[in-house]
């Protein structure tokens, strides 16, 4: 199991829109509203980097009012 924290920024307004969306998405661990440079952190989590990839690309990125996004995997030390 590989997981990812994406931070998010949203048009100004629009967190909470942002925030709902993805919570219905497969593969969403938990998704939170923050304040800060970001406007949404969302855990994810998939079986493969490659499944986790697609979640991002083809399902998260795609959510109406997102302007930019940062992935952050998470690491074992």
């Amino acid at each position: 199991m590989v997981q990812a924290y994406i931070l998010i920024q949203t048009e100004v307004g629009r967190a909470r829109d942002v925030a709902g969306l993805i919570a219905d998405l497969a593969g969403v661990v938990r998704v939170d509203a923050v304040t800060g440079p970001y406007d949404v952190v969302v855990l994810t989590q998939a079986n493969t980097v490659d499944e986790l990839g697609k979640l991002i690309v083809s399902k998260v990125q795609m959510v109406p009012g997102i302007t930019r996004t940062l992935t952050c995997s998470v690491v074992r030390l």
